[in-house]
C-alpha cells in the first residue's frame, strides 16, 4: 500500500521537528475513513497521519494524509490534504476559525482533486462552521457544508460529541443529504479514544454502490496520540 510511505515522512518530519513547540503531529488509526456520512475506505481500517504547524498570532498550516478506497474503477490510493487558515478569539467564549483546504487524491488517474474555504464560528460547547467549494471534486459545479457540533464533558474524564452536517449545492442536486454522528471519547495516557455513531443513509444515489461510498449507519472507533508527548 503507498499510503504508509507518506504517512511516514509525515511522522518523521513532526518528530525531527517537536523540539519547536508549535509544531505537533497526529497519528490515527480508526475501523473506517468517515466524510460528511460516506466512507471512504470502502468501510475498512484508515490509517491516517497529520502534521500542523501554529502562531501564537493564530495562523496555522497543516498537512494529513490517509489511505482511500472509492471502489471498482477508480485509481486513487491515499489522500493529503493541504490546509492553511487563521483561528482565534473575539472573547473568552466566542471563536473564529478560517481558511481553505486542498485535497489531493494519488494515484490521480481520478483526477478529483479539489480546494475548499471554510470560516467557522465558536461559542464554549457549540460551533457551526461553513465550507464551499466552486468545483467540488473537479466536477465544475459547486458545493456546500455546513456543520453544527457540540462537546460536552461526562463523568469519569468522558467526553460527548454531536455533530449534524448539511451537503447541499449544485453538485449534489437533488441528492442532498444530511449526515448526523455522536460519539463518546476517553483520554488514556497519551491516547485519545474515541467511539461514535454515523449515519449519512439520508444520502440515496438511487444506484447499490456496496462498500464503496457507502453512507449507511455505522459504529466507528479510532485511537489517535498526538506528538511530542509530555508538552
Amino acid at each position: 500500500m503507498k499510503t504508509a510511505p507518506v504517512l511516514a515522512v509525515l511522522a518523521l518530519g513532526a518528530a525531527a521537528a517537536t523540539a519547536q513547540a508549535e509544531v505537533s503531529s497526529t497519528i490515527t488509526l480508526a475501523s473506517d475513513y468517515d466524510f460528511r456520512g460516506i466512507t471512504q475506505t470502502a468501510r475498512d481500517p484508515a490509517l491516517q497521519a497529520s502534521l500542523d504547524w501554529s502562531t501564537e498570532s493564530g495562523f496555522y498550516l497543516g498537512a494529513w494524509a490517509s489511505n482511500v478506497d472509492f471502489g471498482d474503477g477508480t485509481e486513487s490510493e491515499f489522500e493529503l490534504d493541504l490546509i492553511g487558515g487563521l483561528a482565534g478569539n473575539f472573547t473568552d467564549d466566542f471563536g473564529y476559525d478560517l481558511g481553505l483546504a486542498r485535497y489531493n487524491y494519488f494515484d490521480d488517474g481520478d483526477d478529483i482533486d479539489y480546494t475548499e474555504y471554510y470560516l467557522g464560528l465558536s461559542y464554549q460547547a457549540f460551533s457551526v462552521k461553513y465550507w464551499y467549494s466552486s468545483d467540488f471534486v473537479n466536477s465544475g459545479d459547486a458545493a456546500n457544508y455546513l456543520e453544527a457540533n457540540a462537546d460536552f464533558p461526562l463523568p469519569n474524564d468522558f467526553t460527548l460529541a454531536l455533530h449534524v452536517g448539511r451537503s447541499s449545492g449544485d453538485f449534489w442536486g437533488d441528492d442532498k443529504y444530511t449526515d448526523y454522528s455522536i460519539g463518546v471519547g476517553k483520554t488514556v495516557g497519551n491516547f485519545d479514544l474515541g467511539l461514535k455513531w454515523v449515519d449519512g443513509s439520508d444520502f440515496k444515489p438511487g444506484v447499490d454502490i456496496g462498500n464503496a461510498n457507502s453512507s449507511e449507519s455505522k459504529v466507528v472507533f479510532t485511537i489517535a496520540t498526538t506528538l511530542p508527548w509530555g508538552k
